[in-house]
């Protein structure tokens, strides 16, 4: 290489130089823009703002599986989960623990993202509502939507904080007839791209939507706030 070199004259030697330098600073430049590009900017403060809220969330839910799956294995009376029993319309432990074993973070995250256009929705901005939950009860905290849908005002959820709006999540996924085979796969498999397929009844779209949400998740590497642990199946 240094016998290369010698055989520049030294002007050619230090355009060539000053062209690499040229080069390196262009690529910087463009990758800074990628980075503080409007787009990213979205992304970037979505993240910030959500996952803690998701996390925290999923570990209350995971917490709680984790109790009960423990007082089932050493034999728990049944009248002291029966009241979990009602709530979630599980008629056997299973389907309990299928209720309560929430799924992978980043699940929500891609479904977050998609349903609140990365936190930029105004049911997002003014209601807390990260999912565009709907609300069919006059008596709770709501906000209708600027359009209607077959003539009729569509009233969605206001939530006191994100926490809330992710803990109704959760409930929604936990006891939707529509859900029963997604909860019973997570249940077995912790793995999001295996499970999302299940959510085709979330979404009017159905197979593109669970399609969206799949290329969410990978093109954002959702999958790195999945905490690897090994309480991830019940069989």
């Amino acid at each position: 290489m240094a016998s290369l070199l010698r055989r520049f004259k030294p002007h050619y030697l230090l355009a060539l130089l000053l062209l690499v330098k040229l080069f390196t600073m262009v690529s910087a430049s463009v990758q800074s823009a990628d980075q503080h590009s409007p787009v990213q900017l979205k992304k970037q403060r979505f993240e910030q703002t959500l996952v803690p809220a998701v996390e925290r969330v999923h570990r209350e839910w995971q917490t709680r599986f984790d109790t009960v799956a423990q007082l089932l294995e050493l034999g728990d009376p049944n009248a002291q989960l029966q009241p979990l029993r009602e709530r979630f319309g599980a008629a056997s432990d299973r389907e309990l623990l299928a209720a309560l074993k929430p799924h992978p973070v980043s699940i929500v995250l891609a479904q977050a993202a998609i349903e609140s256009g990365w936190g930029t929705s105004r049911f997002y901005r003014e209601a807390n509502n990260v999912f565009g939950i709907w609300s069919t009860n006059r008596s709770e905290p709501r906000i209708a939507a600027r359009g209607k849908r077959d003539g009729k005002t569509v009233w969605l959820k206001q939530y006191a904080s994100l926490d809330d709006s992710i803990r109704d999540y959760y409930r929604l996924i936990a006891k939707g007839a529509a859900y029963q085979q997604f909860r019973q796969a997570r249940l077995r498999s912790q793995d999001p791209l295996k499970l999302v397929p299940y959510l085709t009844a979330y979404s009017e779209r159905r197979e593109a939507y669970t399609r969206q949400v799949s290329q969410v998740l990978r093109q954002n590497q959702f999958s790195r706030y999945d905490q690897s642990d090994d309480h991830g199946q019940w069989r």
